[in-house]
């Protein structure tokens, strides 16, 4: 088995960045649009924040990813560049200012994510319920997924989102068992497993992402895909780590192209209904199109 290397502070030299991972950004009058809109509503975003390389693209086909219950995570993953500490208490007009955003722009597509609020008793689970069933309400033609933390494996946190009924419930497992514990030091690979058969079992789409470039194998990659079509995850989205500042853990290597095209092929033969995987995907990366096709059944498992 090949040695987990050894991450600190100090040791942030990362491999020169190749020509695959550079983009053109154009900024089309939807795009303006949703930003203003965003910024004007106080609202935070999961594109800005983590300075996703698709902003431009999704925001321009009248989609985005918003991120509720504030903008200061209580945990202290290696890759995030959410701020951690003690969060401000909830805002009980969140989830209408959400909703009436999204009414407001006649936005398609929505993906709404949050911070972990391990300190609230039942994670955020209550406040992400209610955003979803004020937009259905007020925004009923957007669709709806939800990209949620584990919730310290409370099996009725699940319950509450699921009944709220997201079109996809969502939820990372981030990287490979073997590094898990240094990516995510705060979660457990297992409890995130059983978070997404939970909803599986509630008869939702259920989607989930990693990373890779963080040292993991492809065999790393393989056991990970595998254990996530056993749950009956249906949708998996596999994307290239980028250190977001010299605090992070370093990226260990660029992935080529062509090993992210493997990377699909397998994951759909050992069961999951599609992976969307290259350099430059994200979790909500044409979230839209694979819940879409997934919804009319033209996607199906190999």
């Amino acid at each position: 088995m090949q040695a987990l290397p050894i991450l600190t502070e100090t040791d942030t030299v990362s491999p020169r960045k190749p020509e695959w991972l550079k983009i053109k950004i154009g900024h089309t009058k939807q795009f303006h649009g949703v930003r203003e809109l965003i910024h004007g509503s106080k609202l935070f975003t999961v594109c800005e924040e983590a300075a996703c390389p698709n902003m431009a693209e999704c925001w321009s086909r009248g989609t985005a990813t918003i991120m509720i219950m504030g903008d200061i995570c209580t945990r202290s993953c290696g890759f995030c560049n959410v701020k951690t500490g003690r969060p401000l208490p909830l805002d009980p007009d969140e989830p209408r200012r959400v909703a009436e955003a999204l009414k407001e722009f006649d936005l398609k597509y929505i993906v709404i994510t949050s911070v972990d609020r391990d300190e609230l008793d039942d994670c955020g689970a209550g406040h992400i319920a209610e955003t979803i069933r004020l937009c259905k309400e007020i925004s009923p033609l957007t669709r709806l997924e939800v990209l949620v933390p584990d919730f310290k494996g409370k099996p009725e946190c699940v319950a509450t989102v699921c009944e709220a009924g997201p079109a996809v419930y969502a939820h990372n497992m981030e990287t490979v068992f073997r590094l898990h514990a240094q990516v995510r030091p705060q979660a457990k690979y297992w409890r995130s497993l059983e978070t997404l058969a939970r909803a599986k079992r509630h008869g939702m789409i259920v989607k989930s992402g990693i990373m890779v470039g963080l040292g993991e194998t492809p065999k790393d990659v393989k056991e990970v895909m595998r254990d996530l079509a056993e749950t009956g995850c249906d949708l998996l989205t596999i994307g290239q780590y980028m250190q977001p500042s010299r605090r992070h853990l370093p990226v260990i290597e660029y992935i080529h192209p062509e090993q992210f095209r493997e990377y699909k092929e397998l994951g759909e033969a050992l069961g999951l209904k599609h992976v969307e995987s290259g350099p430059l995907v994200r979790s909500s990366y044409k979230a839209e199109t694979q819940e879409q096709l997934l919804r009319e059944g033209k996607l199906a498992a190999v």
